[in-house]
């Protein structure tokens, strides 16, 4: 897919699928603008970008649990490149707990970085994505359709952005944006130790996954990001409002059990 001069803002950039969506789009001739709160890893994206794409891109360092934020990476975007094309809601955090332990800080914390941060920059983005008739992807999960013990603060988080994605695609219709979310299932990302679980854990959970696929294996970031790449091109201009399943058939054995 082509996207020369294309402006495009990924949040959560430095690693897993954020990294490998601003890498395929650099590749594509896009204008980057990345943020992350891992300030040195995304330096490392950043000079990857710049050398495949050739465009030097902006590098935002941002903690998405903070407000104020949200606004700093809309407004160095529009300051740097003016226009905006594509916003790619990546970030996210995971948490771990029930109904029974759940802390308040922690149920805080997923709900401002899974929901908060895309539901306040797409509102900053609306006027900028109309006059290009942009394209919005927030990266939802599998896992707002099943259920998953002692991941009801995500579960529930990736519902709402799935709902929202959907009302959406409705709202910002009359402007020609179009709003799609992608749902991948197990991803080789580093999710599970930004959460603070221990190799093992992690492990045997990916071990777990990998049992419950038909595919009996991982996605690879790039795979999710090639998806993205359709939903934003000129190829899938009739496609809006879905939230599409990326798990190698997770979902159904998921579903069944």
């Amino acid at each position: 897919m082509a996207f020369f001069g294309k402006v495009v803002l990924i949040t959560g950039a430095a690693s897993g699928i954020g990294k490998a969506t601003a890498v395929m789009f650099a590749k594509a001739g896009a204008k980057l603008s990345l943020t992350d709160c891992n300030s040195e890893e995304l330096q490392k994206v950043g000079k990857e970008c710049e050398l495949i794409g050739k465009n030097k891109p902006l590098l935002i360092i941002a903690e998405l649990t903070n407000d104020d934020e949200f606004e700093k990476i809309f407004h160095e975007t529009i300051a740097n490149f003016s226009s905006l094309d594509v916003l790619i809601n990546n970030a996210g955090t995971i948490g771990r707990g029930n109904i029974e332990n759940v802390v308040l800080e922690t149920f805080d914390k997923i709900m401002k970085i899974n929901v908060r941060a895309a539901f306040r920059l797409i509102s900053l983005s609306v006027p900028y994505l109309a006059k290009t008739k942009g394209v919005v992807i927030n990266i939802s999960s599998i896992f707002s359709r099943v259920c998953v013990p002692e991941a009801l603060m995500y579960c529930m988080s990736k519902s709402t952005v799935d709902h929202m994605t959907n009302c959406l695609a409705v709202d910002l219709a009359k402007y020609g944006i179009r709003v799609n979310s992608i749902n991948p299932g197990p991803v080789k990302t580093n999710l599970l130790q930004n959460d603070g679980i221990n190799s093992a854990q992690i492990e045997m959970h990916h071990q777990n996954y990998i049992k419950n696929c038909p595919l009996k294996r991982m996605a690879e970031p790039e795979e999710i990001a090639n998806a993205i790449s359709f939903l934003c091109s000129d190829s899938a201009s009739f496609i809006t409002g879905i939230n599409l399943i990326i798990d190698g058939g997770m979902h159904l054995r998921l579903s069944a059990s």
